[in-house]
């Protein structure tokens, strides 16, 4: 029997997502600060992943994003800003790591832009969508329709803050809640489903284009 989804109407009658408050997250500005991040996030194991870009509102414009990349643990979110050049060596580091699982939704359209942008594979990462529908669920799922369905809350993604200028030199205090608050979800998803860490259907050696195969870790 087909799963379907919680609806639009069904979501905004759900209590508001309980998501990590201001001072919870911490965006990295120097060598030290992103040291620190990297070896705390390392530590975790599994976090919440997703990137920001911004936005392009012309035919064939392309993105040179992502401009934001996030991770969020059980407590906290590191948001890292790739015009910070002290940050790059970092991040490639937590991008590649065959031992650091990235969980999300709708990973597979960042996997072009981050190699695009970074020139490296991105890996380890459990893409939430395909976990639904391996449970029978047809149509993506997405954080929203997710967080209604496990957690039983409504997650809000406001217009005005998604589409805003990730680019800037510094975030505002409205776009670093939705941008840590979207990998946290990612990840309080993944902590209610209490799946088991080999039944994860990670996607190793995600390639800048064509096919690849989501694989369980070895």
């Amino acid at each position: 029997m087909k799963k379907i989804a919680p609806t639009k109407d069904e979501i905004k009658l759900l209590e508001p997502f309980v998501g990590l408050t201001l001072e919870r997250i911490h965006v990295p500005t120097s060598s030290e600060e992103f040291a620190s991040a990297t070896a705390e996030i390392m530590a975790a194991g599994i976090v919440g992943f997703d990137t920001e870009s911004k936005p392009t509102f012309v035919v064939g414009d392309v993105s040179e994003g992502p401009h934001v990349v996030q991770f969020a643990l059980h407590d906290k979110a590191y948001l890292f800003q790739l015009h910070r050049a002290d940050g790059h060596p970092f991040l490639l580091e937590l991008l590649q790591s065959e031992q650091l699982i990235k969980v999300g939704f709708g990973l597979k359209s960042d996997r072009g832009h981050i190699y695009a942008k970074l020139g490296v594979h991105f890996n380890a990462v459990v893409d939430l969508n395909t976990v639904f529908r391996m449970d029978g669920y047809h149509k993506e799922m997405g954080v929203r329709a997710a967080v209604g369905l496990v957690l039983k809350q409504r997650f809000a993604k406001p217009r005005h803050v998604t589409t805003t200028n990730w680019s800037l030199p510094q975030l505002t205090p409205q776009q670093m809640l939705y941008a840590a608050n979207d990998a946290y979800a990612a990840l309080k998803v993944l902590e209610a489903l209490d799946l088991p860490r080999e039944d994860l259907p990670i996607m190793a050696a995600i390639m800048e284009s064509g096919p690849h195969d989501e694989q369980p870790l070895q």
